[in-house]
């Protein structure tokens, strides 16, 4: 049966990033039977340009159609002076919005070869393995009212609602339960109760929720706390669970116990498993059509569009098993370069992870 997948390039580096990701997938098209059907859209600041909207109506029902979406990256310089309906972020929200994708799922894995490339001490983050599952259509970023106001006095003033419902906290902790009970049985569960309303109800619902899951040992933490902790000794979390907004920013912190941003991939998925698949990092204008970005990212979020969203754990693995070899050669982007390695850009290092997916799928 033919997997339709939605090919999202957007800005910045993202086209560069996306097509060495696009070769693996073709890999895969020619070494099994796996019948991906590519077809590829605007959104963010490119579909701006040529639409005049961060995400068109054709983009809108390509996303609706498919059964994944492959997304680069949105953002940059160029559009800031967009009023914020416009601006290229906007359309990734619509995105995650119109296809209610309200589970992100962002593991942080440490490769035994990039150990030197994180900016802890290797003790401290040796065995990394941790998954972020951040609540992605709720929160402060969609709330409403929002915007920025005119007050009596002259004085402008901006306000974001952060609101949760019960129901949107409850499932997003079903599934982080559900993660955990596959990984080591640990969830740490992320709030601010001591000071934010809505986060004391965050706490209660999970709490509750734990009830149907007696096998995962639930600790929660402050989000200020969560974050030393991220950082002072990574590998007492398996599982965390938190806000939209706290998610986003812990996540990027997890990213550089990992050697560099350029290495985490990300999920976004719906109740049924239809997912949107991205890179975390931005969209890195400043080398934007160099060949410097790192690819891996990408690469390993089509690995994780194998195993949640088609099922696929062969293909899944053979992916990262190709990211493995290419940097077990010394091969490294210049993110994570260190002295006696080889630096090779972002078409070299897409072209040995083929070349190493294409031994491991003849084997």
């Amino acid at each position: 049966m033919t997997k339709k997948i939605a090919v999202l390039p957007g800005d910045g580096i993202g086209p560069e990033i996306v097509a060495e990701a696009v070769k693996v997938m073709e890999c895969l098209n020619v070494c099994t039977d796996l019948n991906l059907s590519l077809e590829f859209g605007q959104i963010g600041g490119a579909a701006y340009d040529q639409y005049g909207t961060p995400f068109p109506e054709q983009t809108r029902h390509l996303a609706k159609a498919a059964d994944a979406i492959l997304l680069g990256a949105v953002g940059g310089p160029k559009w800031e002076h967009l009023d914020i309906a416009l601006r290229p972020e906007k359309g990734l929200l619509g995105l995650r919005s119109e296809l209610q994708l309200f589970a992100n799922l962002r593991p942080a894995i440490l490769y035994p070869q990039l150990l030197h490339a994180s900016t802890l001490k290797p003790d401290v983050v040796s065995g990394l393995d941790i998954l972020i599952v951040r609540e992605l259509t709720g929160g402060i970023y969609f709330g409403q009212p929002r915007g920025i106001r005119l007050l009596d006095n002259g004085e402008r003033q901006g306000f974001n609602t952060l609101v949760y419902s019960e129901s949107e906290i409850r499932r997003i902790a079903h599934c982080a339960f559900q993660a955990a009970q596959k990984r080591s049985r640990r969830l740490c569960s992320v709030d601010k109760a001591n000071v934010l309303e809505c986060t004391e109800l965050w706490r209660q619902v999970v709490t509750e929720t734990s009830q149907h899951y007696p096998d995962v040992a639930l600790s929660h933490l402050y989000v200020d706390n969560a974050a030393m902790q991220l950082v002072r000794a990574p590998k007492q979390f398996d599982v965390l669970v938190t806000s939209n907004l706290f998610g986003d920013i812990l996540s990027d912190a997890a990213a550089m116990l990992t050697g560099s941003i350029g290495m985490l991939p990300s999920a976004s998925l719906d109740a049924h498993n239809k997912g949107l698949y991205e890179p975390i990092h931005g969209s890195a204008p400043d080398i934007a059509g160099q060949d410097r970005a790192n690819p891996l990212a990408t690469i390993l979020s089509v690995a994780m569009m194998m195993r949640y969203t088609f099922a696929e754990t062969g293909a899944a693995e053979a992916i990262e098993t190709a990211v493995d070899a290419a940097l077990t050669a010394n091969l490294r982007t210049a993110d994570i370069y260190s002295e006696g390695m080889e630096k090779v850009g972002t078409k070299k290092m897409g072209d040995a992870v083929v070349s190493a997916l294409k031994r491991v799928l003849s084997v």
